[in-house]
């Protein structure tokens, strides 16, 4: 096989069907042809599929409310559309949608623990697929070469480019920026992330703006550097595939970790949506796992430069540890804690974490003195029968 480009999509889109839990490959060449439809900006096939798999007496319910099939089919991709162009692809695949009083659920993601053994069951048949040379505008001719989807919905986009080829990751972000229409309804309001790819390094933005698009690296690092270790194994951005994009991560970082940033108030901007760099994705992952492992009582240090994203990093961290459980399915922590002498850092850091968590009496603001802190701790924030547990964030010396 020729390294070119077309060989290096091939060998993406191999490993994660043979190692990385995805179900297919679809498109030109493959066993089966895309099923996405660019208007509503979904694979309809998998949608269908997943809902027949896990929701079939919802969806036999829905089905009699709007007609029988196939009117209930088209109905249905109607209503969801809108409500991603709506809520987002990300709040769609957490709360699904609600149709003719049905609630229709598009996504399972990981249970906290292991004790509810039909939840399990409901992750395990979520459905990913990758699509080569997905052709995301209807009319046009062009084509992204990898889309990724989760139940049919459409949640990112890559451009990769070989270096052996003399084409770098450079290229692929000059594709983004002039040779893909930003306001493509595949591109603009269903993925929620695009990636520009090479062998050796990897950048990534969650919005497209022609010219102006910003892309951020998605690399290890080197020694202390910018870009990627050499890989013995393989690639330099083998961990692309093979971590990130892997079933498991893919759906974790979806679910828990993406988050959707509202414009300030009075502002006419759109919400941004917040994805992981890699240094925070990692650092997150490895305190999480180490603590799962050995318990409360460790000590970690974690270190970011300016302007690297710590708020989110502690806000994440922070999220995860409050439902963490142990290999034997016991709460690791009854309360997390976040101390800051930075008032900056502090409403930052309060602001962040109600963004992850919106449950009530689970976040306690400490910004006032050290009387709030011990009542917090006293339990007074978790006393209520729906709440049994706290998490404290930005607190302050006093």
């Amino acid at each position: 096989m020729k390294p070119n480009e077309a060989a290096f999509e091939e060998y993406i889109s191999t490993w994660l069907v043979e190692h990385g839990g995805y179900a297919e490959v679809k498109g030109p060449g493959q066993a089966r042809p895309s099923a996405f439809d660019p208007v509503p900006g979904i694979d309809t096939e998998d949608l269908f599929a997943f809902l027949g798999a896990t929701q079939a007496d919802g969806w036999d319910q829905l089905k009699q409310r709007h007609g029988g099939l196939p009117g209930a089919q088209t109905k249905f991709v109607a209503r969801l559309a809108s409500e991603i162009d709506k809520r987002g692809t990300v709040d769609v695949l957490r709360h699904g949608v609600i149709d003719h009083g049905i609630t229709i659920q598009l996504a399972y993601f990981r249970p906290a623990h292991g004790l509810s053994p039909d939840l399990v069951a409901k992750f395990d048949a979520n459905r990913l697929n990758v699509t080569r040379q997905l052709a995301y505008e209807s009319g046009s001719s062009k084509a992204i070469d990898l889309g990724f989807f989760i139940n049919g919905l459409l949640v990112a986009t890559a451009e990769l480019k070989n270096q052996l080829t003399n084409q770098s990751v450079e290229d692929a972000i000059s594709q983004y920026r002039t040779d893909r229409d930003p306001n493509a309804t595949a591109l603009a309001r269903r993925a929620v992330v695009h990636f520009a790819v090479d062998t050796e390094r990897v950048a990534m933005t969650t919005k497209l703006a022609g010219g102006s698009t910003r892309f951020l690296p998605f690399n290890r690092g080197d020694g202390g550097g910018s870009g990627n270790p050499a890989n013995p194994d393989g690639h330099r951005t083998a961990y692309l595939w093979e971590q990130v994009w892997h079933r498991d991560a893919w759906l974790d970082l979806l679910g828990r970790f993406v988050h959707v940033q509202p414009a300030p108030k009075g502002s006419s901007a759109a919400p941004s949506v917040i994805f992981p760099r890699w240094h925070q994705w990692d650092a997150v992952l490895a305190l999480e796992h180490h603590a799962r492992a050995n318990g409360a009582g460790q000590k970690y240090l974690v270190q970011h430069s300016a302007g690297s994203g710590k708020s989110n990093t502690i806000g994440w961290l922070t999220h995860r540890l409050s439902s963490l459980h142990d290999v034997t399915d016991t709460k690791v922590f009854d309360k997390v804690i976040v101390i800051t002498d930075r008032l900056v850092l502090d409403t930052q850091l309060q602001d962040t974490i109600y963004q992850f968590e919106h449950a009530h009496g689970v976040v306690a603001k400490i910004d006032d003195n050290s009387t709030q802190l011990a009542e917090a701790l006293s339990g007074h924030t978790s006393k209520k029968p729906w709440q049994k547990r706290s998490l404290l964030a930005g607190c302050r010396r006093t």
